[in-house]
């Protein structure tokens, strides 16, 4: 048994664990809001990854600058997006609204391929350093700034949600829109609010990851890949969304430990998230924190 190794990949896994809890809480988010499941949630890393490496190859901005144009960017996007396509459908069944979020999807994954190509692009380099020791391991640096930045949003969206006006607003139409409503929130203030911050934390994640890995139209999977953090946690719980995200970020490392050292299945590492997936969706089917809602017929 290779100790360090298996210390490295969990050091790794609650690193990227925790910017899936970042992404999972957008999916939370939106949820909450609307009781709708954002399945372009992956669109929003990708687009605001391309924006982003794009003002900083082709307009040689600085990082912080392009950074902070880009989160803009995403801002208006993200309202943009709600109240053109979505609000028409407010009122509509569900259903309607998920699929009008797929089909979001499959335009934006084709129109960013079509704009950018289907090879992946470096970032380029922000760091003057690659890599930094951590308890004697090493960690890419933007990991450390992605967690970084994480635990920040995660302490942000906590002071939104207890102290802040407008977070108490989305809290209450969360609870019970007509309620809401009738005590004077805008509920599609709130909504176009939720899918502007959704946008915005989504873009930031989508930064990170091409930093490390480049941008190509393989950044709109952790839409996907974040989904089994969503469903453990509770799909109704912010909370439910960052431990989801921690577990499977360690999951998906030992996983691929497992299976090198002892099993030798293969893609382990991919697919191990699912197999929780189906596990809790087997045994607790609302989550670990997610509210249990029982309808009588």
């Amino acid at each position: 048994m290779d100790a360090p190794l298996l210390f490295q990949l969990v050091l790794n896994g609650l690193i990227v664990g925790a910017l899936y809890g970042v992404v999972a809480m957008s999916f939370v988010l939106i949820y909450k809001a609307s009781q709708v499941v954002n399945f372009a949630q992956g669109e929003f890393l990708l687009v605001g990854a391309w924006v982003c490496w794009w003002l900083l190859t082709a307009w040689q901005l600085p990082f912080w600058a392009g950074f902070l144009v880009t989160l803009a960017f995403m801002t208006i996007f993200g309202v943009l997006l709600q109240v053109i396509v979505l609000r028409p459908l407010i009122g509509e069944p569900v259903i309607s609204v998920i699929m009008a979020t797929v089909g979001l999807s499959i335009f934006f994954q084709a129109l960013m391929k079509w704009m950018f190509g289907v090879f992946a692009q470096p970032f380029p380099p922000i760091f003057t350093a690659d890599r930094m020791r951590v308890l004697g391991l090493e960690v890419q640096t933007v990991y450390l700034a992605s967690l970084v930045v994480s635990a920040l949003i995660m302490l942000g969206f906590w002071w939104f949600f207890t102290y802040s006006k407008h977070g108490l607003a989305m809290r209450a139409t969360a609870f019970d829109q007509q309620v809401a409503q009738s005590l004077g929130v805008s509920v599609p203030r709130v909504f176009a609010m939720s899918w502007a911050i959704s946008a915005v934390v989504s873009a930031v994640a989508g930064v990170v990851v091409g930093v490390v890995n480049g941008v190509s139209s393989a950044l709109s999977f952790y839409g996907i890949k974040v989904f089994p953090a969503v469903i453990l946690g509770g799909l109704d719980s912010v909370v439910g969304a960052v431990l989801g995200g921690l577990i499977v970020g360690v999951l998906e490392n030992v996983a691929q430990y497992v299976d090198a050292e002892w099993l030798n299945w293969g893609n382990m590492y991919q697919i191990a998230p699912f197999y929780a997936l189906i596990l809790i969706l087997l045994i607790k089917p609302y989550g670990l924190f997610g509210t249990r809602n029982i309808e009588r017929v």
